[in-house]
């Protein structure tokens, strides 16, 4: 009879440690690891790191921010956050930029792997140097319908969000530019600031210094809103040509992103201290500050937007036969 009181109260206690252990380890029980597939300092890795840390004051661990770059649009990064667990303690920091990984090589997955969150971005106009004769889009514009071809502009890298938005004006507008790729959004406007070309498309977070400068001259925003800068209104391109509202805005949208498999308890976990975050001050503040505008969108919200661009840029890389793999063999929809 002892024996068996002895055992029952063992066996009690080992069940009640293991519902202990079980509570204890509700997610996230430790520290949660966000890779940032692009370099420190950058948007991306600066929007997570703020997103992060306000994310944190929800939960009960900490999250650690690292970078893991390189790789064909990001894919060392994407690749390195896919071969960890589906638990949720590995997140990974991207933006619109990745959805170009799988058509250019980088990996073989649509990007509806991922169960994305959406800080925000900031969107892109179109400037032109500080004495650039073009005092409006509309200068700009007939200058480029007189002699097609002849006006270069720069925008990024081919297939870029910068280079799509390029593209879109021209389809919108009905002019044709001479595009002269750059490694990145800073050579083109510095190649811009120096009269290398007439025009150069980038976001307002990355000109916005260079407007208050006085080094860029801003003629149009690629959305439907004006923006107020340095004194002056940059109207809406859409207000000039309105078939651009048709093909715009073609926007960026950087945050992170768990696996597609995970928990739904993880998901949620992560939702609701994602939209804390994104209701704070702090994040409200920031963005004005860096002049982006705020997202928020996460799950399928966010699966949805990443789609439509995935789908875009995709098909563009295609047309410029700079896609090595077919989007239509990944199961890429055409837009």
């Amino acid at each position: 009879m002892k024996f068996s009181i002895t055992s029952t109260l063992a066996a009690l206690a080992l069940a009640g440690g293991i519902a202990g252990g079980a509570v204890a380890q509700e997610y996230p029980y430790r520290d949660i690891t966000n890779a940032v597939v692009w370099g420190a300092g950058g948007g991306t890795d600066t929007i997570n790191r703020m997103i992060m840390a306000e994310m944190e004051k929800h939960l009960p661990v900490s999250i650690n921010v690292i970078n893991q770059t390189g790789g064909v649009a990001g894919s060392n990064g994407l690749v390195f956050a896919a071969n960890q667990p589906d638990d949720g303690y590995t997140l990974v920091g991207l933006s619109e930029s990745n959805v170009t990984a799988a058509v250019q090589g980088g990996w073989d997955k649509k990007f509806d792997y991922w169960y994305p969150f959406i800080v925000g971005g900031s969107p892109d106009l179109i400037s032109v140097p500080a004495e650039s004769p073009y005092d409006s889009l509309t200068d700009l514009i007939e200058a480029a319908k007189a002699e097609p071809g002849s006006v270069p502009a720069a925008a990024g890298g081919a297939g870029s969000i910068h280079h799509l938005n390029l593209l879109a004006l021209e389809q919108g507008s009905g002019a044709t530019f001479k595009f002269v790729p750059y490694s990145g959004s800073a050579p083109g406007q510095e190649a811009a600031i120096a009269g290398e070309v007439a025009l150069v498309v980038t976001s307002l977070a990355e000109q916005a210094a260079l407007i208050e400068g006085g080094q860029l001259k801003p003629l149009a925003m690629l959305t439907a809103d004006s923006v107020e800068i340095a004194g002056q209104t940059v109207p809406s391109a859409f207000d000039s040509y309105a078939g651009l509202s048709e093909v715009l805005p073609l926007k960026q949208a950087i945050g992170f992103a768990v696996h597609g498999s995970a928990p739904d308890n993880v998901k949620a976990t992560l939702a609701e201290a994602f939209e804390k975050a994104m209701a704070s001050e702090t994040v409200a503040d920031w963005a004005k500050a860096n002049k982006y505008d705020v997202g928020g969108q996460y799950g399928e919200a966010a699966q949805a937007l990443f789609a439509n661009l995935e789908s875009t840029f995709a098909y563009t890389l295609k047309d410029l036969g700079a896609a090595k793999v077919m989007p239509e063999d990944l199961g890429i929809e055409k837009p």
